[in-house]
């Protein structure tokens, strides 16, 4: 036994095993709350664990597929990441393209191709090929990060994903690829875009709590009085009454023009609609149709907003009934009585909540953090370009779903299909981030190689 460890020491050496603990505390969570949501008492424990019928006992043979291919990741030469990165999100695109035509349509969209065992979300694995294919380009010798040219290249490699999601409806995954902007900022992203994006993203928000018109006369009067208190400097220098004038034409045009097209033509009825009620109001962007029964029948208005809203008022219900210290495992009533929709997969966090409550999800997110700070200080030891873009791609994923999905259960977020990560149920979901954390665990094995 000995004369075999010493003849095979790479088969562990320079893994991370806090990283893999945190993996596995993790998915033996998800799998207990799933457990949680779905057990009955009448409900023979053992036929159910294994006979691959209950959401929980699927969750439990995807895990133990998960670590045989955890395994095999291990065992595979770092060297194969990077010559198989652009192939490899060359696929993943295809496969997008793929649902198009051979797609099966799950509540609304059409981005899953069935295997018969599983539902494959090729949108939900590609970001896993584009973080690879990201840090392929960041870390060649010819990309200068600093070149307008070479943003653009990356961000249409982070991008195209999310172009062809939105196109499929998944406006919740489509949004994940924003957080490659995190790894973008870390080579060198000009902060400039990063602010011009939180701008939009404030402008936007603004535009569901005010009528245009009224945006229009504030935005009016903001660059009346910049124009009015700045014209010494102005009459030095006409670029900035410009520059002043450009920005309220974008202003206007924003909330005009472009607000309107997204509401209409980008997101679908439903999801305008969950955005709207989360501020209280109702779609002013809704069809014609959908106006005129509404004016007519406010009973059946009333009802609508009721079930647009029902998940998210029972999730504050189930978690603020758990109060300090939970009810105990198994003995949740909304979670036992169903009555939080969705509960094994996106509104997972909600069983925490009543089942363990206050210190229960403390103790939850605290792990969470402490996966994403063991990540960084990851990302922050490797020689390699590569290794440091992947990881950081990583960490911006991890983060941007752990925040909108509990942002979503407690109602500081619109519904838009996000997952807890290595929790929620679902095969592609615990696929994906179980490739992306052993891909970065064995790429920080070998951080002494220099990956291009």
């Amino acid at each position: 036994m000995r004369y075999m460890y010493q003849k095979n020491p790479a088969i562990s050496k320079g893994i991370d095993w806090v990283m893999v603990w945190l993996y596995a505390i993790l998915v033996c969570i998800g799998i207990l709350c799933i457990f949680s949501v779905e057990f009955r008492s009448s409900d023979n424990l053992t036929q159910t664990f294994l006979g691959f019928k209950k959401n929980y006992s699927k969750q439990l043979y995807f895990f133990a597929a998960c670590s045989v291919l955890a395994i095999f990741i291990l065992l595979t030469d770092s060297k194969l990441f990077t010559a198989m990165a652009n192939l490899s999100y060359l696929v993943g695109i295809l496969l997008i393209i793929a649902t198009f035509v051979v797609g099966k349509e799950i509540k609304g969209s059409r981005s899953w191709i069935p295997l018969g065992f599983m539902n494959l979300q090729p949108v939900e694995l590609c970001k896993i090929f584009t973080a690879l294919a990201l840090s392929k380009y960041l870390s060649q010798q010819e990309t200068d990060f600093r070149r307008p040219k070479s943003q653009l290249i990356a961000a249409a490699i982070a991008f195209t994903p999310a172009m062809f999601s939105l196109l499929q409806g998944e406006t919740g995954l489509a949004l994940v690829y924003f957080s490659f902007l995190i790894a973008m900022y870390r080579e060198g992203l000009p902060p400039g875009y990063l602010i011009a994006g939180a701008s939009l993203a404030v402008l936007l928000v603004a535009t569901l709590l005010l009528k245009p018109i009224h945006l229009v006369i504030a935005f009016s009067a903001i660059a009346g009085g910049i124009i009015f208190f700045s014209w010494r400097r102005i009459r030095r220098n006409y670029a900035l009454l410009v520059f002043v004038l450009l920005g309220w034409a974008f202003c206007v045009g924003f909330v005009q023009f472009a607000v309107p097209f997204i509401f209409k033509h980008v997101l679908k009825g439903y999801q305008a609609d969950r955005i709207f009620s989360m501020v209280g109001k109702s779609n002013p962007y809704a069809d014609e149709k959908t106006v005129q029964l509404n004016q007519v029948d406010e009973k059946a208005k009333k009802k609508k907003e009721e079930a647009q809203d029902y998940n998210v008022k029972q999730s504050k219900i189930a978690i603020g009934s758990g109060g300090f210290a939970g009810k105990g495992f198994l003995k949740g009533t909304q979670t036992q009585g169903d009555f939080v929709p969705e509960q094994h997969t996106d509104f997972i966090f909600t069983s925490v909540g009543e089942n363990f409550g206050f210190w229960g999800t403390s103790i939850l997110m605290l792990l969470y953090l402490f996966l994403l700070l063991r990540i960084v200080r990851i990302a922050e030891r490797q020689r390699s370009t590569f290794s440091r873009v992947y990881a950081y791609s990583v960490a911006g994923i991890i983060f941007f779903h752990v925040s909108v999905n509990i942002c979503v259960t407690i109602g500081l977020a619109p519904v838009i299909g996000i997952t807890l990560p290595l929790m929620s149920y679902g095969g592609s979901s615990l696929l994906t981030f179980t490739i992306l954390l052993f891909i970065l665990i064995k790429l920080d094995a070998d951080r002494q190689m220099v990956l291009r």
